[in-house]
């Protein structure tokens, strides 16, 4: 059962809907995407359906159906698990078994500029409770630093505010929390019935440099998945214990250090990589995530790794430099865009003037040729667009 809602359902995600007659809920979005298949399902059929129960899971494309999970599945467990997750101190919270040591707090934007940063070792991360495509993260390396960074998440609030519904992005209350080291990964997963996870797919996030929070680039590999399948897959189990999780998909971020230590960044519920990233697990696996988590199936890893061998996949998110105007913006060049990659699979186009992104590109790539990518996180990608003048 789906729950399609904006930024973005993709084209893979429709198709899956219409293919498989999954049932989704009629909304003036659904429909716009699914025009009048007969998949588009009324919502007191689609609450009779979850009553019902059985073997039917729920799975939402976007955080944007959280006020309609919290008014209408109160007879489930569904809203609480969302709770944990989606609010960032919540999930600290809960997660305080697993890292007892781990120093956070939560602080109203109101009070931010009465908050001392010598209270808190640095460098250290202040972010939105409810947050969404690093919006409002700021790392903190000094004192010095702090009355700066609090103007600049004022500015953000007034300018972002608008782009999200408020369950998506809540820029009311924030979260400061010490930083947790190490290379990034995310993690799309689902817990079965029995609370098992199941991991659908493994992203390591690339950064240009260390103190960026740029959600510009993801990869998947061989490499990436097979080293950390197990000890990700037993900290899941943890995770999942701890918030009581069955049939239940999530996205989530995640850190190791050196030493191979794992720390929990967040989690993001009823849904896998935001946008249309999912997808990525199509391209690179041959696994559509979708199906495997509402019908129960288990990636073969053994076998997919020896069918797709060492290559690289990645997807780049074509997001705008907060120094442009949008409404400046007369065209973009996709064909030179695409021409940066050796390998493109897929392009989509994304409406700039709704959203701060202008595309979403898959892509193939031997591991001896990262190169295009490193030079994609370091760009402005100002390059690409043809700008009015001023």
């Amino acid at each position: 059962m789906l729950l399609l809602d904006k930024p973005y359902i993709s084209d893979f995600l429709r198709e899956t809907a219409i293919r498989n007659a999954l049932p989704v809920l009629d909304t003036p979005v659904s429909r716009g995407a699914l025009g009048s298949c007969p998949c588009l399902t009324s919502g007191d059929e689609f609450l009779r359906l979850i009553r019902q129960g059985g073997s039917r899971r729920l799975y939402s494309n976007s955080e944007n159906a959280i006020d309609w999970i919290g008014a209408n599945l109160g007879f489930t467990e569904i809203p609480e698990r969302v709770r944990l997750f989606k609010d960032k101190v919540a999930f600290r919270e809960m997660l305080r078994p697993m890292y007892p040591e781990f120093v956070f707090r939560g602080v109203p934007l109101s009070e931010l500029h009465t908050v001392d940063p010598a209270d808190f070792a640095k460098p250290f991360v202040i972010k939105p409770a409810v947050g969404f495509f690093s919006l409002g993260v700021h790392v903190v390396e000094s004192d010095a630093q702090w009355p700066d960074t609090v103007d600049a998440i004022r500015q953000e609030a007034q300018s972002i505010a608008s782009q999200y519904p408020a369950q998506v992005l809540g820029l009311d209350m924030f979260i400061i929390e010490e930083t947790i080291s190490g290379e990034e990964f995310a993690v799309d997963v689902y817990w079965d019935e029995a609370g098992n996870p199941v991991i659908l797919n493994i992203l390591a996030h690339l950064f240009p440099d260390a103190t960026s929070v740029n959600d510009r680039v993801y990869i998947t590999s061989r490499a990436v998945v097979e080293p950390n399948l197990e000890r990700f897959t037993k900290a899941l189990e943890e995770m999942g214990r701890l918030a009581g999780l069955r049939d239940y998909p999530a996205h989530v971020e995640l850190r190791v250090d050196e030493a191979g230590n794992l720390g929990f960044i967040e989690g993001n519920p009823m849904r896998f990589a935001g946008w249309c990233v999912a997808d990525l697990t199509w391209h690179a696996w041959g696994v559509n995530p979708y199906e495997a988590y509402l019908y129960n199936q288990r990636p073969d890893w053994d076998a997919i790794f020896a069918r797709r061998g060492d290559t690289v996949t990645s997807v780049v998110i074509a997001d705008l430099a907060p120094q442009v105007d949008a409404a400046r913006i007369e065209s973009v060049d996709y064909e030179a865009f695409t021409a940066c990659f050796s390998s493109p699979l897929e392009l989509r186009r994304i409406d700039y003037t709704q959203y701060p992104v202008f595309a979403f590109l898959f892509a193939e790539h031997a591991p001896s040729a990262m190169g295009e990518l490193d030079r994609i996180l370091r760009s402005d990608l100002t390059e690409f667009l043809h700008l009015l003048p001023l």
